[in-house]
Parts: structure tokens; C-alpha cells; sequence
């Protein structure tokens, strides 16, 4: 088995912004001759998430941020606030809740992903930002 660690660098808007991500770890994984193993997608940052959802507008820019301001809305007190005198305990709350990394599988030198199922990385922090993604493949070439 072997393993290669690639970076992918986004600039993103904050305020849970919702990126598709799926065809740049696609991107990696092509050339790297990987032929089957799986792929593990990490955030950097405590206040993004990586997962899967059927990426259309209505899930994305409505649903989903709806969601996520009802489950830990921003503009409440966090105690996370009262530690660095910011603004974005709500963000730190949603990037928890649904995690920071994800793992798939791939076969042929393709991600095992659904028709309708795609890799997102989701900001949540309150500013924009500059961010870094790790994929880490690893399997047989």
C-alpha cells in the first residue's frame, strides 16, 4: 500500500458558504496512478466541515444554511466569545456537528461516489476566508 498527500487551497466567503469540491479530488486522484484505495478529504480549520449532498441551489444557497442558522444560530452568545473576543462561536458549533473530514472509496482510479452525490466543503467561519483542504490517497497503484 502507499500513500500521497495533495493540497487543494480555496478562497471562500464565509458565512457558510458551500463549495463543490468533488471534481478537484477527482482531479488529484487521475493522475496519481492510484488504481483502488480510498481517499480521505480533511478541513483545516475548526470552523469548516467536509461531507456529501446532492450539490443543486436549493440545498445549497436555502436548505442547508437554514438548517445550520436554526441549529446554532450566529449572532447568540457562545462562551467561545468571551475567550478571543470574537464573533463565530456559531461556526465552531456547525463545523462540529458535521465533522471535518471524509473518506472515499475509489476503484479504477475513480471515487465510488452516488450519481447525485458530491464532495462539499462547507465555511462557516464569519469572515472570508483562505483555506486549505488535505487529500490524502492511499491504496494500490
Amino acid at each position: 500500500m502507499e500513500i500521497a498527500t495533495e493540497y487543494i487551497h480555496i478562497k471562500t466567503k464565509g458565512n457558510t458558504d458551500i463549495i463543490d469540491i468533488t471534481e478537484r479530488v477527482q482531479g488529484i486522484l487521475s493522475p496519481s496512478g492510484f488504481r483502488e484505495g480510498s481517499a480521505t478529504v480533511f478541513a483545516v480549520g475548526s470552523t469548516a466541515s467536509i461531507t456529501t449532498v446532492e450539490y443543486e441551489p436549493g440545498l445549497v444557497k436555502t436548505d442547508l444554511p437554514k438548517v445550520f442558522n436554526m441549529l446554532a444560530p450566529y449572532g447568540q452568545h457562545y462562551e467561545h466569545h468571551n475567550t478571543w473576543g470574537d464573533d463565530n462561536g456559531s461556526s465552531h458549533v456547525k463545523a462540529s456537528l458535521i465533522g471535518c473530514s471524509l473518506v472515499v472509496p475509489f476503484v479504477d482510479g475513480r471515487l465510488m461516489l452516488g450519481t447525485w452525490q458530491q464532495i462539499i466543503y462547507i465555511d462557516f467561519d464569519t469572515r472570508a476566508r483562505s483555506r486549505k483542504v488535505v487529500v490524502q490517497l492511499s491504496g494500490l497503484r
